[in-house]
């Protein structure tokens, strides 16, 4: 029993490992295709959502990126730096920050229009196959995010 258990912890056989190479790797993808737009992989993330809802506060982007408003906070000045976002206090409550995109950064989607498919393409896997791999992962992150 013991030289079973001492068996699981070879690093090849851990899938926080597996996860966490495939992720650097595919982030380091992001980064090259980012580079031209000035972005970094998390302005990238931000951008997305932004994109979608052209304003919304901080707490509520932070919910979608799973990240506070001390890592948030930072990342939004540079994005405000560039142009790309206007930040505001809310008339209604002034602990509240909103984010709203500027004519720059919608402007970008489009610049930014053909990540998505290059990543795929780069990717080389079919894409019934990426689907239940993004399934498979919000899934685990739901899981865990209940214990």
């Amino acid at each position: 029993m013991k030289a079973e258990n001492e068996d699981l912890l070879v690093l090849e056989k851990q899938l926080c490992f597996s996860l966490y190479s495939a992720s650097h790797r595919l982030v380091r993808s992001y980064r090259q295709l980012l580079e031209p737009l000035d972005l970094t992989y998390p302005q990238y993330l931000a951008m997305l959502v932004l994109w979608q809802q052209s304003e919304l506060n901080v707490k509520e982007l932070g919910e979608q990126l799973h990240l506070d408003s001390g890592t948030l906070t930072p990342l939004l000045k540079r994005l405000e730096a560039k142009g790309l976002v206007c930040r505001s206090r809310s008339q209604l409550d002034e602990r509240v920050v909103q984010i709203r995109l500027t004519d720059q950064g919608r402007a970008l989607k489009a610049q930014a229009s053909h990540i998505p498919m290059t990543i795929f393409q780069q990717s080389g896997m079919p894409v019934e196959q990426l689907i239940a791999l993004k399934q498979s992962c919000d899934q685990l992150f739901q899981q865990l995010d209940t214990l």
